[in-house]
């Protein structure tokens, strides 16, 4: 009896454990329509200046849609610099082109680190669309 409680309760732990990756595999891109969606929250660890500065990357026929800021730390004034000028840049770029844009004088970190975050969503989506 305890034998087979405790394999029981194995199989449980298991089936969770898989059922836990497969909603985090799911979750880093997403299909809406047409358009793959990639949140790059747990892709990419590239920091601006206060924190991490995770995306959702919006991309449609091999180019990218927009690129959307999700919640971080970065200095609010600053990093509005950056999704005012730098975020529609990259919108109609091919997928080769969208992390290659210039970055916003005055927010260098911040710019590096959201055009690390489109790189990692552009690798990302050719990985695994």
């Amino acid at each position: 009896m305890k034998k087979n409680f405790l394999a029981v309760a194995l199989a449980i732990v298991i089936a969770s454990g898989v059922a836990f990756a497969a909603v985090n595999g799911g979750s880093v891109m997403r299909k809406q329509g047409s358009t793959y969606i990639v949140n790059t929250t747990t892709l990419c660890s590239q920091r601006g200046y206060h924190s991490t500065t995770p995306l959702e990357v919006y991309i449609k026929g091999n180019k990218v849609v927009k690129v959307v800021a999700l919640k971080n730390s970065e200095t609010p004034q600053v990093f509005s610099k950056v999704t005012s000028q730098l975020l529609p840049k990259m919108a109609g770029k091919s997928l080769s082109k969208a992390s290659a844009v210039d970055g916003i004088t005055g927010a260098t970190y911040s710019s590096r680190a959201v055009k690390a975050n489109v790189a990692a969503a552009v690798a990302y989506y050719k990985k695994h669309k």
